[in-house]
């Protein structure tokens, strides 16, 4: 009798979670299919994603601690407080473990072969991320949560992974060509910059001042962005300059 009435409640659950999963996979479907040159492996794709939700695990370590020690110095309601929140705090413990987790599995890899492929790890990365996130906060606030994140928080973490893709596929690329110097700050920059657009974005989320449509404005310009980025970059992958003399010496 119990099970019979846990039923609808149990259904409703795996409503929750197919409505978190959908947006995801439709974003990493359009990555993966944009890639022209190489087709990267299921192992490897399914690793990634394994890896982005290892990330999100630590990140909520990190910004436990982070936001422990801020709210010791200065007061939640100060501006000061909010940036070194979303800024340092949340953006660089998330984009931080993100990269982690995409140096560790991609780095050395063989298959890491295409300028593109950067973008396609951390694009992986980033949405196996937001889609732990993602159940989690459907299943703690309902459908609508997952409607309003599949066209804010989901897509807004692909493009910080664009972002971070292109730069970490910059570097490797320098470092095929044993330009250490560029290579270093290509992986730096790998970091910075999404931490830096994803600090704003929870900023402006959360301000009281730019509104609704200031956010909204974000976004859309965010998106449109990347999506220009990941259609640039797919027609003008190529191999790197290693990868090149080996198919022309077969």
């Amino acid at each position: 009798m119990f099970y019979f009435l846990m039923m609808p409640y149990m259904a409703y659950r795996w409503i929750l979670i197919l409505a978190a999963l959908v947006p995801a996979v439709f974003l990493m479907i359009k990555v993966y299919r944009s890639d022209r040159l190489e087709s990267e492996s299921g192992p490897m794709l399914r690793s990634l994603v394994l890896a982005g939700i290892l990330a999100t695990l630590a990140a909520m370590v990190l910004e436990r601690i982070g936001e422990g020690i801020l709210g010791a110095v200065a007061s939640e309601s100060s501006t000061t407080y909010q940036v070194i929140l979303y800024f340092v705090i949340v953006a660089f413990a998330e984009e931080g473990t993100k990269y982690a987790a995409l140096r560790i599995r991609t780095w050395k890899s063989p298959e890491f072969d295409c300028q593109y492929d950067g973008v396609v790890y951390a694009v992986f990365v980033s949405l196996g991320f937001a889609l732990w996130e993602n159940i989690s906060y459907v299943l703690h606030f309902g459908f609508s949560t997952a409607l309003v994140r599949a066209v804010t928080a989901i897509p807004g973490h692909a493009c910080f992974g664009v972002f971070m893709g292109i730069f970490y596929g910059l570097a490797k690329g320098y470092q095929v060509m044993n330009d250490r110097s560029k290579s270093k700050l290509c992986l730096v920059l790998s970091v910075v910059v999404p931490a830096l657009i994803h600090g704003t974005y929870d900023y402006i989320a959360t301000s009281q001042t730019s509104g609704e449509w200031g956010f909204i404005l974000f976004i859309a310009v965010l998106f449109a962005v990347s999506y220009y980025l990941v259609n640039k970059m797919a027609k003008n992958d190529r191999y790197f300059e290693s990868r090149r003399s080996y198919r022309r010496s077969r």
